[in-house]
């Protein structure tokens, strides 16, 4: 455990317009990878909104290395159908979490960070990074890549137990670790 920096709780909270796979519907789980970790949601049978809300929890080693989400249509006498992918960078929120040490004083529902969706990353929308009633969440509406439609709702949640080696000694780059420069010596 000491090599682990805290546990990531990813709520993986529900999907939008999935693809269809079957004849008129499709029977969608989630599988995420993060390093070595794979866990997978339960399958909802006949949606292609379906509403998981299930909480996956991740041993984090290295907030550099991505999450990997992908969607299958379960087949039972067949290989389960792929519906869309994301890689979806988690460093952002371990950047508000160092930078938030200390700031227990802020007001509740006080957004930390604003991640705009862009071509470097999968969001649909908008993501804020909040405290809220002292913890820091991020709520992400990630769009599915090489698919026809699909998005899916996850919320990231962040612990340190007992025994993890915790934040404060992962060096994160972020404009409250710069050193200010050295002053110029005057002839």
């Amino acid at each position: 455990m000491e090599d682990i920096l805290g546990l990531l709780k990813i709520n993986v909270r529900r999907g939008f317009d999935l693809a269809v796979r079957d004849a008129i519907s499709s029977d969608p789980y989630v599988v995420i990878t993060i390093a070595e970790q794979k866990l997978k949601t339960h399958v909802v049978k006949r949606n292609c909104n379906p509403v998981w809300n299930e909480v996956l929890v991740f041993s984090i080693k290295d907030p550099h290395v991505p999450v990997h989400l992908t969607v299958y249509d379960k087949d039972t006498f067949t290989e389960d159908d792929r519906m869309g992918a994301a890689e979806v960078e988690i460093q952002p929120y371990i950047e508000a979490l160092k930078m938030a040490k200390g700031l227990h004083n802020l007001p509740s529902s006080c957004t930390l960070k604003r991640i705009q969706p862009s071509r470097g990353n999968c969001l649909a929308e908008e993501s804020n990074i909040v405290w809220e009633n002292g913890r820091i969440t991020q709520d992400m509406r990630i769009k599915l890549q090489d698919v026809e439609c699909g998005e899916i709702l996850l919320h990231l949640d962040w612990t340190e137990t007992p025994g993890c080696k915790g934040l404060e000694g992962e060096a994160i780059a972020g404009p409250w670790n710069l050193k200010p420069p050295a002053a110029k010596k005057q002839h």
